[in-house]
């Protein structure tokens, strides 16, 4: 059995080959077993748990949710074999106790690990302890757990100790002469930690020494100037120091800080002398990989949210300028990420492929692209996998691509450390398969496409959000004249407008609608437009052959657990456009606690927009889907997900 905290808070059990995840339910309760685990053998009040999961005042059922919690704690705890691992949750008067061996916990194991590191004395053993170290991590630590201070602070807490072992691995490779190993390991942590000075400093030194003086003294720089921005202050000792020492050309590439280099003569600087020669394969010139889709046919509108993908990823307010002119001015500081979410057919991956193709000079060194598959109904693409792809594309020789998953992120983030490249990451599902693809210069730009908000990955890699909402009628009805032509819209605009709002304005609706016009030269907009006005019929005269809106529903569906499909449903059937949360627990007959839990998550996926506070809105489209379209062919939320109602789904990303 074991209880992860550096990441997703989950519980597993079963071979290590083949675990199974317990089902641990809402946020909430998550988050009371993430506290006892915080404080493991030793008890935790109810006064205590309220506050953490209440940053506002707690409601006056506050004592009862948690007893409810707690108890349906112990039931997946029990069915999981918890008494065989010497696991057992008490009550003591008004608190309550998590009686566990503490090498269940990966937060123990952390801590054990890293603290029999020696980097200075034993650096050979210290790189393999730390690795394993951090190897527990699994995306940011209490990850699903409620936003309060007390989470947030001591998920800070857990992160600066991740900092601190990823800093001890980088002396271990250091005392190792592995300089380059070093710049690897620090590299990804300083960009997410941009005013950490040791973390900079020991990056500028560690690429001095692996034959990197300038990008070591642009570091300098540039975090020079970020606490001038940000903080109104000067650099402090320890990197001034490091900056001293690159200037002095103290240290060498080969040897430790402040050892003569041999054959040198006393007095005088002699500049670092690389390891090795390049050899002519590497000396070549580097691909240009271009594995962008083709422009999406008639594209129309969309101008405020280019304007501002230009913003995020090339540092302009100017929209069309894509870098045309040239020069370092025009890209982000750090690897700018740009993340369009939206609804399902909302038109994401069109806006990131048209945006590509528009600014294409703004990346001289290549354009990568991939399918995540995240909401495909199929199996999600490994991102192993993927790097494997943009490393082929960008010239490493098959047989030099690393089969460790880590080690290869490392590569791919090396290989883009000096380019300028565009990296497009499609429908993605979660933010952990998001990260491994990170490109790891700062003159790359990343854009990620989700029907998920992906908070982790705003959280942890300063992702900018930019939300896609459907077509406004202006918008729609031009993206129909670039798709029949502007004459047959002109013959009935009326016509066009209702078409417009029958397929919510998303515009893979106006797609199959514009693909029955098509092939149906001889009609009429407004036929088909009543032909759309008969809800039973709409979802299917929405499709066209393997594409259309109930398909792209269907495996947003897909990813919901059976509560959360089963609210769906109740909400398609019950209301007529809005909902607060009273009303969907008075639809749905289940706790307030736990619908809002559901209805958030709704709202994430973008199947529920919440307008305001306590305010969700359904499309006309969710709700014909939500309700079944009478078809019989399962396009309902429970049929989607191929289960009987209230079994859970199985597979990643359910909980």
């Amino acid at each position: 059995m074991d209880f992860s905290l550096l990441g997703p808070v989950t519980v597993t059990t079963g071979p290590s080959a083949a675990p199974v995840e317990l089902p641990l339910g809402p946020a909430k309760r998550r988050s009371v077993l993430a506290m006892l685990l915080l404080r493991p053998n030793a008890t935790v009040s109810v006064e205590q748990l309220i506050s953490s999961l209440w940053e506002d005042e707690p409601p006056a059922h506050a004592r009862t949710v948690i007893q409810g919690h707690v108890s349906r704690l112990r039931a997946a705890l029990a069915e999981g074999g918890a008494e065989d691992h010497g696991v057992e949750l008490t009550t003591h008067s008004s608190a309550y106790l998590l009686r566990i061996p503490e090498a269940l916990i990966d937060t123990q194991r952390f801590d054990q690990l890293t603290a029999q590191a020696s980097p200075e004395s034993a650096p050979g053993e210290a790189v393999r302890l730390l690795n394993q170290a951090l190897g527990l991590w699994r995306g940011p630590a209490l990850t699903g757990t409620v936003a309060s201070p007390p989470f947030a602070a001591a998920a800070h807490a857990l992160e600066e100790r991740r900092l601190s072992a990823v800093e001890a691995l980088a002396r271990a490779h250091e005392g190792l002469g592995e300089h380059e190993q070093a710049v690897r390991v620090l590299h990804p942590a300083a960009v997410a930690n941009p005013l950490r000075e040791g973390l900079i400093a020991a990056l500028m030194l560690a690429l001095y020494r692996s034959g990197r003086q300038s990008d070591a003294i642009a570091w300098f720089h540039r975090t020079r100037q970020l606490l001038d921005d940000d903080l109104g202050v000067d650099p402090g000792q320890r990197l001034t120091a490091a900056y001293q020492e690159i200037l002095r050309a103290a240290p060498t590439a080969d040897g430790p800080l402040g050892a003569p280099e041999s054959g040198g003569q006393p007095g005088v600087q002699q500049a670092p002398t690389p390891s090795h020669q390049p050899s002519a394969a590497a000396s070549a010139p580097a691909p240009v990989p271009e594995l962008l889709p083709r422009p999406p046919a008639g594209f129309h509108g969309r101008v405020a949210e280019l304007a501002e993908l230009s913003r995020l990823a090339l540092g302009t307010d100017a929209p069309g300028q894509g870098g045309a002119a040239g020069g370092s001015g025009g890209y982000p500081q750090e690897g700018g990420i740009a993340l369009l979410t939206g609804p399902a057919g909302v038109g994401k991956t069109g806006l990131a492929v048209h945006w590509g193709h528009a600014h294409a000079t703004a990346f001289p060194d290549g354009r990568l692209f991939a399918d995540l598959r995240g909401f495909s109904g199929g199996e999600a693409a490994v991102p192993a996998e993927v790097l494997r792809e943009f490393l082929l594309a960008l010239g490493t020789p098959a047989e030099q691509i690393p089969t460790s998953p880590e080690a290869a992120s490392a590569l791919y983030r090396s290989l883009t450390a000096r380019r300028r490249l565009l990296v497009v990451l499609d429908n993605a599902g979660s933010s952990a398969q998001v990260r491994p693809l990170l490109p790891g210069g700062p003159h790359c730009a990343t854009l990620v496409t989700s029907r998920s908000r992906l908070d982790g990955l705003i959280a942890t890699d300063a992702a900018r959000p930019v939300r896609l909402h459907a077509l406004g009628p202006e918008d729609g009805v031009g993206l129909l004249g670039t798709l029949l032509g502007p004459a047959r819209v002109a013959e009935d605009p009326e016509a066009a407008r209702e078409l417009v709002a029958l397929c919510d304005g998303l515009p893979l609706a106006l797609r199959a609608a514009s693909a029955q016009l098509v092939a149906r030269p001889r009609w009429r907009l407004a036929r088909l437009a009543t032909a759309l006005r008969d809800e039973r019929r709409r979802l299917a005269l929405l499709s066209a052959e393997d594409t259309g809106v109930a398909a792209a529903l269907r495996n947003s569906v897909a990813r919901l657990s059976a509560d959360d499909a089963q609210l769906l449903r109740a909400l398609g059937a019950g209301f007529a456009r809005e909902v607060n949360t009273a009303e969907a627990a008075a639809l749905s007959g289940a706790d307030p606690e736990l619908i809002q839990d559901s209805l958030d998550r709704l709202a994430e996926m973008h199947l529920l927009d919440e307008e305001a506070t306590n305010r969700y809105v359904m499309s006309d489209l969710v709700k014909l889907f939500a309700q079944g379209d009478g078809s019989g062919r399962g396009d309902g939320p429970g049929e989607a997900s191929g289960l009987p109602s209230g079994e859970p789904p199985q597979g990643p990303d359910q909980s």
